[in-house]
């Protein structure tokens, strides 16, 4: 495993934040269990965790007007940094031509924090992506394998609450190496909960 601080990296039209490399899930299908980088990028797997100074320092080297978005996801959980990713997105919101402001999350954002943090996500940003990945409990854990026990029904609560705070895009989002049966059962229980459902290709 080869370490560096990759805080920032450039996928295509969008600038990626890589803040932590903390997850509550081991997901079979996990990029980080076959290479130290994404797309060409420097290693993600932090020496330490960014402060917000180095945060700061590495994003104003950047010129936002470049990007489409700017997308919290990194070889971790974002919100296992809910404060950073917060106060990142303030951070970018006061800078001239700040893009859309996305996160890609697991969805146990409240079990980790122990409390709902879908208002102060949807307050600060302007997509919330939600990895369903499987359309039922017992796919969802052999898939995911979450440390948490409650994880699929957690991960619902959070949908409907992004949901209900009425400011956010949310999409939740599966893989395509799940059957095609699943992917439509994914795309009925995301449309329940409120969300729309994207279909992602394996290495996107």
């Amino acid at each position: 495993m080869t370490k560096a601080m990759t805080i920032s990296y450039e996928v295509g039209d969008n600038l990626y934040l890589n803040l932590t490399n903390k997850c509550p899930c081991a997901c079979t299908f996990c990029i980080r269990n076959h290479a130290d980088g994404a797309y060409g990028s420097d290693p993600l797997w932090l020496e330490h965790e960014p402060s917000m100074e180095e945060i700061i320092a590495d994003l104003r080297k950047r010129n936002l007007k470049k990007y489409r978005e700017i997308v919290f996801c990194g070889y971790g959980e974002p919100t296992e940094r809910l404060d950073a990713v917060l106060e990142t997105a303030a951070y970018l919101r006061s800078r001239e031509n700040c893009p859309r402001l996305r996160i890609n999350t697991n969805g146990l954002g409240d079990l980790i924090h122990g409390r709902s943090i879908a208002k102060e996500l949807c307050y600060e940003l302007d997509t919330v992506s939600i990895s369903l990945n499987a359309p039922t409990e017992e796919d969802y854990n052999a898939v995911t394998r979450p440390r948490f026990d409650n994880a699929f029904e957690a991960l619902q609560k959070f949908t409907k609450d992004c949901v209900k705070a009425g400011k956010a895009e949310v999409i939740m989002s599966v893989v395509d190496v799940i059957p095609q049966e699943q992917i439509e059962a994914s795309r009925q229980l995301a449309e329940k909960l409120g969300a729309h459902l994207r279909v992602r290709t394996f290495d996107d």
